[in-house]
């Protein structure tokens, strides 16, 4: 949505409807005619400036509708957006997501103009740890490498060996071919990978701050009270909803597998605006939403979007004495590749 304080004098014309037009058919599941005339001249304008400043725009899955199926040009989790950072030939990125994300980006382009719309969209991961503390912890396990999640600053990333989102996670602990891994920083995604392979697990009490709020009595009584009902649940949630799932998967995953399977009743435990977007996609099937919203991704919005574009402001810059070593920990990570499973 637009906030009243973040509306410019865009009007809603002949010309800015029949530009957009086909667009609307993208999010008419999910956005009302009301809404997209308030949207619209927003996402003409910034189609325009994309052209105009030879600019990309990444979402993650967790966007609104209104940017994640009309103004992205890439859409994906967080390992897909750094592949897709890593080869753009874009002079700009304009990264519709979280603080992190964008730092990845800028590492894996120093020479390109890096924005995002809002710096206070962070990350309660990323606030979860320091650059000290994992020097701490290797301390405390000497020789064991350290595998640290993308939802991390470059400050941590550069004390890392290698980073890894959920989607890869167990492939890239794996790959070191160590008997012991320190997994950071989030202590639940961290039991999943231990469940997952025989690498012992030093982990971190971080957690999302979106999936930490369910809770596995909660899912429970959604399968009770709703026959028929299949559970996808990302491995950031505790132990006691991913028991509950029938499914566990980064964002990724559970969209492949709804994809693959179509149920006809599902329930994704992630962030709201999952399943949202997957209304307009698969609009045949039933999206229970019993969902948590991440109150960063939604500081991202069509004015900030468009504000970045016309001033090429706020960019990211990492100090180059952190960027060469957490540059290199993220490019450890996208060459090991999506682990599917």
């Amino acid at each position: 949505m637009i906030a009243p304080s973040e509306r410019l004098s865009l009007p809603y014309t002949a010309e800015t409807a029949a530009a957009v037009e086909p667009l609307y058919a993208r999010v008419a599941h999910s956005v009302t005619r009301a809404e997209w005339e308030l949207f619209a001249p927003y996402v003409a304008r910034i189609e325009q400036l994309k052209r105009e400043r030879n600019a990309v725009v990444l979402a993650h899955h967790y966007q609104t509708a209104e940017i994640y199926r009309c103004v992205a040009d890439v859409v994906g989790d967080s390992l897909a957006l750094a592949q897709a950072a890593a080869s753009t030939d874009a002079d700009a990125i304009v990264m519709c997501g979280v603080h992190f994300m964008a730092e990845t980006a800028k590492l894996l382009n120093p020479g390109k103009v890096v924005l995002l719309p809002d710096l206070q969209a962070g990350c309660s991961l990323a606030e979860s740890i320091t650059a000290e503390d994992v020097r701490a912890l290797r301390a405390a396990h000497p020789g064991a490498p350290v595998v640290t999640y993308v939802n991390t600053s470059a400050a941590v990333k550069a004390e890392s060996d290698v980073c890894c989102t959920s989607a890869n996670a167990v492939r890239v602990v794996e790959s070191l071919g160590a008997p012991k891994v320190i997994f950071l920083p989030d202590e639940y995604l961290a039991a999943w990978v231990a469940s997952q392979t025989k690498v012992e697990i030093v982990s971190w009490k971080g957690h999302c701050e979106v999936h930490e709020r369910f809770r596995g009595e909660d899912v429970r009584e959604l399968k009770t009270s709703t026959p028929g009902i299949v559970v996808l649940a990302h491995p950031e949630c505790p132990p006691d909803v991913l028991a509950e799932a029938d499914f566990i998967g980064s964002t990724t995953a559970m969209l492949g597998w709804v994809r693959e399977r179509k149920p006809a009743r599902v329930a994704m435990i992630t962030e709201c605006s999952m399943a949202s977007n997957l209304v307009d996609a698969m609009p045949e099937i039933e999206f229970v939403q019993p969902c948590n919203m991440c109150p960063h991704m939604k500081r991202i919005t069509l004015p900030k979007i468009l504000r970045a574009l016309e001033t090429l402001q706020p960019q990211i810059e990492i100090a180059p004495e952190i960027a060469g070593r957490a540059r290199l920990a993220v490019e450890r990570m996208t060459a090991v590749g999506r682990d599917r499973a």
